[in-house]
């Protein structure tokens, strides 16, 4: 079982605003932990961790192409829970992929919501039928 994952971001303020919205709001996380440098939310006994990146560690920037981390992958309750997420990703900080496709750019017999949060960290909801 999946302990915790720790995500460094460029602006936590822009990051928490988006991810907190999406964790909280819509996919039952809860606040688990806050400081200056980062917050945390938790689902169960698995949580995820957004920590402000060091000024010195700011270039290159990420990009989910390169060696590490692709996406984040989320359980989404319906197409309808979707649809209502996809209303509301660019006035919350996130940019839709694959609009063109939705919602089968995973392939035809696969429901999902593709889209980037501020540093371009691609994000899956999946909707299991």
């Amino acid at each position: 079982m999946l302990h915790h994952v720790e995500l460094y971001v460029s602006n936590l303020h822009k990051s928490v605003g988006a991810w907190e919205w999406l964790l909280c709001e819509q996919l039952g996380y809860t606040i688990y932990q806050s400081w200056p440098e980062g917050r945390s939310y938790r689902y169960g006994d698995t949580y995820l961790v957004f920590v402000q990146t060091e000024e010195d560690h700011l270039t290159p920037p990420y990009h989910r192409k390169k060696t590490g981390l692709n996406h984040l992958a989320f359980h989404a309750s319906s197409l309808a829970q979707l649809e209502e997420i996809r209303r509301q990703l660019t006035a919350r900080g996130f940019h839709e992929l694959y609009a063109d496709r939705f919602p089968h750019a995973g392939g035809p017999n696969y429901t999902a919501l593709f889209f980037e949060d501020p540093d371009r960290i691609k994000v899956e909801l999946v909707a299991t039928m």
